[in-house]
């Protein structure tokens, strides 16, 4: 499981970083980092949780949509585990 939750981690930091670097900002991404002060804009959220969607081939519920968890890595990284536990459990 571990280099699972590794694997996750380090594909959502590459989208996070990704986004960044479209803004011309580099930021050292750590999994408690608070992603709004790495600068990542309301409009930067949409494009990573679309990001996410693409990378990881599943539709965020609407419900899971939420602040806090596109809060840092580590809530993303739950949340798409929860996801992604979900749609293999189906």
């Amino acid at each position: 499981m571990q280099a699972f939750d590794t694997e996750l981690r380090d594909r959502i930091i590459k989208l996070v970083k990704g986004i960044l670097e479209q803004n011309s900002l580099a930021a050292d991404i750590t999994p408690q980092a608070k992603l709004v002060d790495a600068g990542l804009t309301s409009m930067d959220m949409v494009n990573l949780m679309l990001g996410v969607e693409a990378e990881f081939d599943f539709t965020i519920p609407q419900s899971e949509i939420t602040p806090e968890n596109f809060q840092s890595v580590e809530t993303l990284q739950r949340m798409v585990a929860t996801q992604l536990q979900l749609a293999t459990a189906a």
